[in-house]
């Protein structure tokens, strides 16, 4: 024992030594907190709030009265217990009222975002909602809008009051048990309806002079002027990339860019901040390098700097409120800082003091794929390129810019790509090539072209510089298309298990911040069997809709749906959790369910499974509830006896949600969406007309 503990005071000796190494260690343990309070299976309530609160006060005491060799434990402690607290402050800050109930009506507001929807369709954010008799405290903040159909001309502006004839409704949860979870995306964005019109839309009043859309109004302003100048895709990619307006970029270009591992070039992210504030840094300096008069009395460098920190503000400030926006402008910020008080640009400190400011301000941004991709890819550069500056004299001088290109595309893909998979279940397996091709374009072509542009355009000199940015906007696309048309261009994996991204996660921040081989070692077989423990991920046997109107049975050819048509997110989305990359129409093909439109059948096992959609859908289904059948249908059943059958009508999927059915051949068992989610803020909500108490679907073992 006593060699224990003096082996135990020597790595705390060794701790408190180093604790001047350990500040990229803590954007790790607070997310470490703020993981915690997502993982939770019931909001947390005031007991365990102040225990908590209580626990962060003491670990507070010790970081300030505490042993010196103690304090960086404490502070290890501090972090965590904040992490939870903020979280769940978060949550409450942003809480905004969600409609209790499908709408249909009359429904005005300002419009303060638009952009396209799953079906291609343009989509309006509106704010200052008024809903015709619902309460006030029952109106959103916030809805959402498709607008479908012929809409006579109506050409949407920001801030623009309009009134359009719209079915609305909460946002929805999960497809299934475990799947993306829209709802907690929507609550943290104050959105809390969303829905579609299919007649036009009426301009109430023009946009008035706020301030406080300004910004979306320059936005719009310059991605028309563009795309006035510039032709189809090109100029809709271009504008996306130089103003963030990304409602006239087609689904299919979409789809190239993914398919080709270049999405994220029609986001703004930290690719589009750092080439652009590189650039104007590099142009600045390089310009004044010009003048010897002028670099020999000033710091051209910090000069340079402080160029780019404006440049990169107001492009963020174009941009608009995206989280991805401000988490890249954050990451710019703190290199752009660091240059002016003389330190490392690019450093673990400086990606960890970008990572703790996006986590204080948006704590939910750890669970989105944005920011797991944008930190993962940023520290792996950094670690690898310090091992590269060792290596480096090796490599002909001649070859070693294309040297680098390739190592920061690799290694960053490398870091991302699980990441991404278990995102978007996908790989795109020439991603690699296609950025090796695509991001030099944009590096050099694309952003320079845009700066110049904008330098240029009060002095109406910018349309040769627009000229180069069509053209490279056009290049980057003609090699998405290329790239997602090659044979094999991506492949599905099947969704992983929740444990997955936590142990991968915080085993590759081990594993980039540990030193020491036993650290690293143990790192990496938590890396190891993270991806194992993909290998093992089971799929359901039968995916049910919320709504009662799809379902999926899985068969030796993959999952056959119930409908060709109809609830095409909620059947792409279960396809990709399958990782299987059959259109609607394909699965609806594999002919598992057979029958007439909305009265289908099919059987697994010595059971039927009877799917009933769309009006007279309870009368329909009657004969087929036999002893042991499953009934599925889209209407209420009634008080009807269900004569031994399983009866899941709309009902009592408005309790439950989304179902799966796991098991084999003679043991069953239904897993609701609702009971995986569990209560929390954004999903637990009272209905104006209270549910029944009663429940036909019992959560359990169905016995074959």
């Amino acid at each position: 024992m006593r060699r224990v503990a003096s082996e135990l005071c020597a790595c705390l000796a060794a701790i408190a030594g180093a604790r001047g190494r350990l500040l990229p260690w803590a954007p790790v343990f607070l997310g470490l907190g703020i993981g915690l309070y997502f993982t939770c299976h019931r909001e947390p309530g005031t007991p365990l709030v102040a225990a908590f609160a209580v626990i962060a006060l003491c670990f507070l005491a010790l970081t300030a009265f505490g042993r010196e060799d103690m304090r960086p434990l404490a502070w290890v402690g501090l972090l965590i217990a904040g992490g939870f607290l903020l979280a769940i402050a978060r949550a409450h800050m942003v809480a905004a009222p969600v409609l209790p109930f499908r709408y249909y009506g009359p429904v005005e507001g300002r419009i303060i975002d638009i952009d396209r929807s799953f079906s291609d369709q343009p989509r309006l954010m509106l704010d200052q909602v008024t809903l015709d008799d619902v309460r006030p405290e029952e109106t959103p903040l916030r809805v959402r809008v498709a607008l479908h159909g012929d809409q006579n001309g109506f050409e949407p502006q920001p801030g623009m009051i309009v009134r359009v004839t719209a079915s609305l409704s909460p946002p929805d949860g999960p497809v299934e048990p475990g799947g993306f979870d829209f709802q907690r995306l929507a609550w943290f964005s104050s959105l809390g309806a969303v829905g579609y019109t299919r007649r036009p839309a009426e301009t109430l009043r023009p946009a008035p002079d706020d301030w406080r859309l300004a910004a979306f109004r320059m936005r719009m302003w310059l991605s028309v002027a563009m795309q006035t100048r510039m032709q189809g895709q090109a100029g809709a990619f271009a504008a996306a990339l130089m103003t963030g307006d990304r409602s006239n970029v087609t689904a299919q270009t979409n789809a190239d860019l993914r398919a080709s591992n270049l999405s994220h070039m029609i986001s703004i992210s930290g690719l589009h901040m750092g080439l652009l504030s590189g650039f104007v840094f590099a142009l600045c300096r390089y310009g004044m390098a010009l003048v010897p008069p002028l670099a020999l009395r000033i710091h051209s460098k910090k000069v340079a700097a402080v160029v780019a920190l404006i440049a990169t503000t107001f492009y963020m400030i174009l941009a608009g409120p995206d989280v991805a926006v401000r988490r890249s402008y954050i990451q710019v910020v703190v290199m752009l800082m660091a240059v002016l008080v003389d330190r490392r640009a690019l450093s673990l400190r400086s990606v960890a003091l970008a990572a703790l400011i996006c986590l204080l301000l948006e704590p939910e941004s750890l669970v989105e794929p944005g920011f797991q991709m944008s930190f993962g890819a940023t520290s792996a550069l950094i670690v690898g390129f310090d091992h590269w500056q060792k290596v480096q004299h090796l490599v002909p001088a001649l070859i070693r810019p294309a040297v680098v290109t390739v190592l920061s595309s690799l290694i960053a893909g490398t870091a991302t790509a699980p990441i991404a998979a278990a995102h978007f279940n996908r790989i795109a397996e020439y991603g690699l090539i296609a950025n090796l091709l695509a991001v030099p374009v944009c590096g050099m072509i694309v952003m320079p072209a845009g700066v110049m542009a904008a330098i240029l355009a009060p002095f109406g000199l910018a349309q040769p510089a627009l000229w180069a940015l069509e053209k490279g906007a056009a290049l980057i696309l003609q090699i998405a298309s290329v790239v997602a048309g090659l044979k094999g261009a991506v492949v599905t994996v099947p969704a992983p298990p929740d444990l997955f991204l936590p142990l991968f996660g915080l085993a590759g921040a081990v594993f980039l911040l540990g030193s020491g081989w036993v650290l690293r070692s143990a790192s990496a077989a938590a890396l190891a069997l993270s991806l194992g423990l993909w290998t093992e991920a089971q799929r359901p046997v039968l995916l049910i809709s919320g709504d009662g109107t799809l379902a999926g049975l899985m068969t030796p050819k993959g999952r056959a749906l119930s409908k060709e048509k109809g609830g095409g997110f909620i059947a792409q989305s279960w396809l990709e959790n399958d990782g299987d990359a059959a259109l609607q129409a394909d699965a609806f093909a594999r002919a598992a369910f057979q029958g007439p439109k909305g009265s289908v059948a099919a059987s697994f096992g010595d059971r039927k499974v009877w799917v009933f959609a769309g009006k007279g859908s309870a009368a329909r289904a009657a004969p087929a509830c036999k002893e042991g059948a499953l009934v599925i249908l889209s209407e209420d059943w009634g008080s009807a006896d269900g004569k031994g059958c399983l009866i899941l009508d709309r009902r009592a999927l408005r309790r439950t949600g989304a179902l799966a059915l796991y098991g084999q051949t003679g043991n069953y068992v239904f897993v609701s969406a609702r009971e995986w989610a569990g209560k929390r803020l954004w999903n637990y909500r009272p209905r104006r007309k209270p549910p029944p108490t009663s429940d036909p679907v019992q959560a359990g073992a169905m016995k074959g």
